[in-house]
């Protein structure tokens, strides 16, 4: 094995890695230089120590009842009631579009994921979802990012996280749409990373094909390395970036730098802010934000029990009552410190079937009753959290601003989704004092207006566009 390192030989020799040997073994030159490239980038010593955890049965490693030690967050700032209530989140406003104006702030849209669960061959940023146009997430999401930029004057990098399995169909779509008019250098396409699996009884890397490893996205969490190595955070500094609003491909409804977020997130000075909304149930399955040992953390909801989660406080409230909704705000410089200080987020593990060849290309048998053969590993954003010593919660409108589509059908699905969408736009329409029917279906490009204010600025100067009326409903749209 000429081709293959001494000290790459050695390390697969120290970690019991048969298989590759014996791949690397039978593999010509320049096959064997690939797969060595790929290995020397794999932290061997980190992912023996995670299956060996893995491993180990559960009475050895007890795990901590982080449930039973956390309490209700501290630092949140609620959706306004009072008269002074409106009047700080209209200040926070009015910062967090000065800071729009002023070019500190980029967009980072997370969309690794396939549309598999949707029954959508293909990303899930392509996915039709607007009601009566069949406007892709992408689209509304372009449309928000250049009304927002007219609407301040300002430059506001959108930086586009996809996977191998992603990104040129992405990076395609937005070249076959002209960008959606947005000017190509204002957008950044980059790839998250992957992880290798692991066979879950041996802790040896699955090969998916002779001299290929079996690879899948690292998680959101992968977020910070793949900034940092597509020389993004170096760019984003260079421009004058300090502040990253954060949001997954899946929630079209999501407020896209929104300056309420923004501004309270500049306002105290936090380094990473989430955006909550209030659970419907205590049983819904959302992660939550807690204050844990006098940190910010997620408790998902898998580590709850049904009486954990109905827990309330002295006051009667809900401790676990702060969903998630994967939105934040983060300080650039806080996310590049995980890089300059060499740290990484935590592993964590699932268990899956993968399938898998051995080195001579045979399939290795996989059980015929779907048990999980394999270790797939992930990294996490919200691990950041607990990292940040100023952090901050705020509470969003959640029939305005949390509507994924996650599912195929039920809750959280296309019809849902498409549902608050036109629930929105006919909101706006009534407030706006044009007659709404509620049998119709509406949709609003954003190109028309950001909020319902601006549409009812329109409305009295005489300059919104004239809906247009289709059989699948009511539309007002502007060219970009």
């Amino acid at each position: 094995m000429s081709s293959v390192p001494a000290k790459l030989l050695q390390t697969l020799q120290q970690h019991h890695q048969h298989r590759l040997l014996a791949c690397l073994q039978l593999l010509p030159p320049a096959q064997q230089m690939a797969l060595s490239a790929t290995l020397a980038d794999v932290d061997f010593d980190l992912l023996q120590a995670t299956w060996l955890s893995a491993s180990q049965p559960a009475d050895d490693h007890p795990s901590v009842d982080r449930a039973a030690l956390a309490q209700a967050p501290s630092r949140v700032v609620r959706q306004p009631v009072s008269a002074a209530d409106h009047q700080a989140w209209a200040q926070a406003r009015s910062l967090g579009e000065q800071a729009i104006s002023a070019g500190t702030v980029a967009v980072i849209t997370v969309a690794g994921g396939q549309g598999t669960r949707l029954g959508f061959e293909h990303p899930k940023g392509l996915f039709p979802i607007g009601p009566v146009t069949d406007r892709t997430l992408f689209q509304i999401f372009a449309e928000q990012i250049l009304a927002r930029r007219r609407r301040h004057s300002a430059d506001l990098p959108w930086c586009i996280m996809t996977s191998d399995a992603t990104h040129e169909e992405t990076v395609a779509f937005f070249q076959q749409h002209q960008f959606f008019g947005l000017t190509p250098d204002s957008l950044h396409f980059f790839r998250q990373g992957s992880l290798p699996a692991m066979d879950a009884a041996t802790g040896q890397l699955l090969l998916a094909a002779p001299g290929q490893l079996a690879l899948s996205p690292d998680g959101h969490g992968g977020l910070v390395t793949a900034l940092a190595r597509a020389g993004l955070l170096e760019l984003l500094q260079a421009r004058g970036v300090q502040h990253l609003y954060y949001h997954q491909v899946d929630n079209p409804t999501a407020i896209v730098a929104d300056p309420a977020l923004l501004g309270f997130h500049i306002q105290q000075q936090s380094q990473a802010t989430t955006c909550v909304v209030c659970k419907t149930s205590p049983t819904e399955r959302m992660g939550v934000l807690v204050d844990l040992q006098g940190r910010t953390e997620i408790i998902e909801y898998s580590e709850l029990t049904a009486e954990q989660a109905a827990g309330q406080d002295q006051n009667g409230q809900w401790i676990f009552w702060a969903g998630n909704t994967a939105i934040h705000v983060f300080d650039r410089q806080f996310l590049a410190s995980f890089c300059e200080a060499g740290r990484q987020l935590p592993l964590h593990i699932a268990r899956k079937q993968v399938p898998s060849v051995d080195e001579t290309g045979q399939p290795l048998p996989t059980a015929t009753d779907g048990q999980p053969n394999a270790i797939k590993l992930e990294r996490f954003i919200f691990d950041a959290l607990p990292a940040a010593t100023n952090t901050l919660i705020v509470e969003g409108h959640r029939e305005r601003e949390f509507n994924p589509v996650k599912n195929k059908s039920g809750s959280d699905s296309a019809d849902t989704c498409r549902a608050a969408l036109s629930r929105i736009a006919a909101e706006w329409l009534q407030i706006t004092g044009l007659p709404v029917d509620p049998q119709t279906v509406y949709e609003l490009s954003p190109l028309v207006a950001l909020d319902v204010n601006e549409l009812v600025n329109h409305h009295q100067q005489g300059t919104l566009p004239a809906i247009t009326r289709t059989t699948a409903g009511c539309v007002i749209a502007t060219a970009p």
